[in-house]
């Protein structure tokens, strides 16, 4: 097992400055009720290192001394801390996708959805953003191959999912993305549940037409660079 961080060369400075991000980003979950206590997860890849999140260690307390990093088989290559112990799910992303970045919460309202459909309602174009509507990968044991295949049948198409019963996962090009398409997800749950809560009216729905031309649409907001 590799030491923890203490280089300065240009490499390990890229690594010393994604795994600030990451921290910052895992905080924000805290921060904004995505997760509670230590629970949901983060990682960033840089090449073929992914930087992950230590299992059991609450994110205020990690200093740049803790970073942790596997390569692409799950073999631990930075850091003393054990790694989360949902890491075949975050590397299975890696491995399939072109995602840069995870991120894996237990937020409320999207993990109630998950206890009532199988599929997320699109009752926002914001589905879109996500590559349509946003599947729920059927109930497995956290941490384990089963959850993360089920996971990777949930996401064909998509950059974020619902877990049966357990929470969400999301990724992107960048640690910020991964981060808003997790709050994006949440936040259509959250408005799906309130809507089909009054009594006697059901909410509408988009078509998947409506969805694909929102997504098209999506892929041009911001700021061009």
């Amino acid at each position: 097992m590799a030491e923890p961080l203490l280089h300065t060369d240009d490499g390990h400075e890229d690594e010393a400055r994604l795994w600030a991000e990451l921290v910052a980003t895992a905080r924000r979950t805290v921060a904004d009720g995505l997760v509670v206590g230590t629970s949901g997860n983060v990682s960033a890849r840089i090449g073929d290192l992914v930087l992950v999140t230590p299992s059991g260690v609450p994110y205020d307390r990690l200093t740049p001394a803790d970073i942790t990093g596997v390569d692409l088989t799950g073999r631990q290559v930075l850091g003393t801390l054990v790694p989360t112990s949902e890491l075949p799910m975050h590397l299975a992303v890696y491995r399939t996708t072109d995602a840069r970045a995870v991120v894996h919460t237990h937020a409320v309202h999207a993990t109630a959805v998950s206890t009532l459909v199988p599929e997320l309602p699109p009752v926002h174009y914001m589905a879109g953003a996500l590559g349509g509507p946003v599947r729920v990968a059927p109930y497995a044991t956290y941490g384990t191959d089963e959850l993360a295949g089920n996971m990777l049948r949930a996401l064909a198409g998509r950059s974020g999912c619902l877990l049966q019963n357990h929470g969400t996962i999301t990724y992107g090009a960048t640690l910020d993305q991964a981060y808003d398409r997790t709050a994006q997800l949440e936040w259509m749950c959250r408005l799906w549940l309130t809507a089909s809560s009054v009594p006697g009216l059901t909410p509408s729905l988009l078509t998947e037409a409506q969805l694909a031309q929102a997504g098209e649409r999506l892929k041009g907001y911001g700021q061009r660079r």
